[in-house]
């Protein structure tokens, strides 16, 4: 009997050794928030941080209106999007998006910068935390629990 619950005893920590971590929140923003301020270290930025937890600088400010959520605003944009190993997962030249279809720390930079559709275009550098872009969710491209990196031109916007 007493190696019947050896055994059983056992074969619970076995289980519970190979149980896959599940995904906790408040962990993965302390992970993201010291990668970030290591890749800010490293590249000498000069940023700041969004009450929304995003990180930017802002390149060229157009001095047109700033686009909106809650106008169902599509923008129009040049981007390129890099993990912070300086791979690129994404780059599109002129392309627009419904501004409510893309990653919440994408929208809040694009809240911070203006456009009239004319020269020179507003350009803004944006570190977004994972749970801000693409979260726990894998792609090809973008291993889950990513920290996003975007320089993006705005060059104009309207409403639905």
């Amino acid at each position: 009997m007493k190696i019947q619950f050896l055994l059983f005893g056992l074969l619970i920590l076995l289980f519970s050794a190979c149980k896959k971590e599940s995904y906790n929140p408040t962990k993965q923003a302390t992970i993201d928030e010291n990668k970030i301020q290591a890749y800010i270290a490293a590249n000498h930025l000069t940023v700041t941080k969004d009450p929304s937890g995003i990180y930017y600088q802002i390149i060229t400010q157009n001095p047109g209106p700033h686009p909106s959520v809650a106008d169902s605003d599509t923008i129009q944009v040049t981007y390129t999007g890099k993990l912070l190993n300086g791979s690129v997962f994404d780059t599109e030249t002129v392309t627009t998006f419904p501004l409510a279809s893309l990653v919440p720390g994408f929208i809040d930079g694009m809240k911070l910068i203006g456009a009239n559709g004319q020269a020179p275009y507003s350009r803004i550098f944006m570190i977004i935390p994972s749970s801000l872009g693409y979260g726990s969710a894998a792609g090809e491209a973008v291993p889950p629990n990513s920290v996003l990196i975007f320089t993006v031109d705005l060059i104009g916007f309207y409403g639905k």
